[in-house]
């Protein structure tokens, strides 16, 4: 039998009131749950945006430089002096006990820039970018690095004494390199220290500082100078670098590793003469030896130590090429095919 019509009413009333209470619970639920997740604390993140870079060298030891983290995802910008001949890379966060491999995005030798990518980070701090086209000479600056490769950042006070420098800095083999555009400050540098921020008053990063470092030596410099490539350059070379525009003086991607190191051009003026050959690599497997003359790469002539690392950088990781050398035992002409590793 049908409810009389006022009973239904309340029947009605009452379950608009249950659905009422129910709608402002779910709500309230929503709201707290909303409250506690923007409570929740974010990680914390990790370093103070300038980290240390160990590297492994072909057949030379280590070598040790600094970094300035540009993402928090582990995109780091340094020398590339300090990731030369590199075959493997290393990003430490000082004071964290956090360390991570790392490879190469890219560079450019003619501004000693490169850029590194560190794996398996999410969470680290970055540096905060100036405007290097704002400094002055006179204007005070800090230096800050891992000053002889000590494991530990440490900072140097000084005053930028000139600005558009240039300089030439020279390698082992005998190889030079002219850098221009750099400022010049007293802050002291040390070996390790490269690769570091240049602060200015505000702790914003106006120059990446460059020093002398192991196989790598300026000439013609005061040791009291300090020498920094602008933050503008250096960014803008990174940009093009992650953006994947290769030119004739910025490499994209990791380099081709042969593994040979080169001595001092022939006394023929000719080829590049073998000085060491790493163990186990492409070089080795090929049957290169200490004393051998490379005189053509993939075809092309070798002329000069210069010659044959051009021809390297051009070249892609996994790439096979033909190397012709002229044996130091026998005195004959060999070749042989090699395929490029990373390094």
């Amino acid at each position: 039998m049908a409810a009389p019509h006022g009973e239904r009413n309340t029947q009605v009333r009452s379950a608009r009131t249950r659905l009422l209470v129910l709608a402002a619970t779910l709500l309230v639920l929503v709201g707290i749950g909303a409250s506690l997740a923007l409570a929740a604390p974010r990680p914390a993140r990790l370093g103070t945006g300038v980290v240390i870079i160990e590297t492994s060298l072909a057949g030379e030891g280590q070598a040790e430089g600094t970094g300035m983290v540009l993402t928090s995802s582990g995109r780091v910008l340094t020398n590339n002096h300090v990731i030369r001949g590199a075959t493997t890379i290393r990003v430490v966060v000082p004071g964290t006990g956090r360390s991570y491999t790392a490879n190469v995005l890219g560079y450019s030798i003619s501004k000693d820039v490169a850029v590194l990518r560190a794996r398996g980070v999410s969470n680290l701090r970055t540096v905060s970018l100036g405007n290097s086209s704002t400094l002055r000479v006179g204007h005070i600056v800090k230096a800050t690095g891992n000053a002889g490769g000590r494991g530990a950042l440490t900072s140097s006070t000084g005053r930028v004494t000139a600005l558009r420098r240039a300089i030439t800095v020279s390698d082992e083999s005998g190889g030079g390199q002219r850098l221009t555009g750099l400022i010049e400050t007293s802050a002291k540098l040390e070996p390790g220290d490269s690769g570091g921020p240049l602060f200015d008053l505000g702790q914003k990063v106006i120059g990446m500082n460059t020093a002398a470092t192991v196989g790598y030596a300026f000439r013609g410099t005061r040791g009291t100078d300090g020498y920094a490539v602008p933050i503008n350059t250096a960014v803008a070379i990174a940009k093009q670098i992650v953006a994947g525009r290769a030119s004739a003086t910025v490499h994209v991607g990791e380099t081709a590793f042969l593994g040979v190191s080169i001595g001092a051009q022939d006394s023929q003026g000719a080829g590049a003469l073998v000085a060491g050959v790493v163990p186990g690599s492409a070089a080795d497997a090929a049957g290169l030896a200490a004393g051998d003359l490379i005189t053509r790469l993939d075809g092309r002539a070798v002329s000069s130590p210069a010659t044959l690392r051009s021809a390297i950088l051009r070249a892609k990781p996994g790439a096979s090429v033909s190397v012709t050398y002229v044996d130091a035992t026998t005195g004959t002409t060999q070749s042989a095919t090699v395929t490029l590793t990373s390094g």
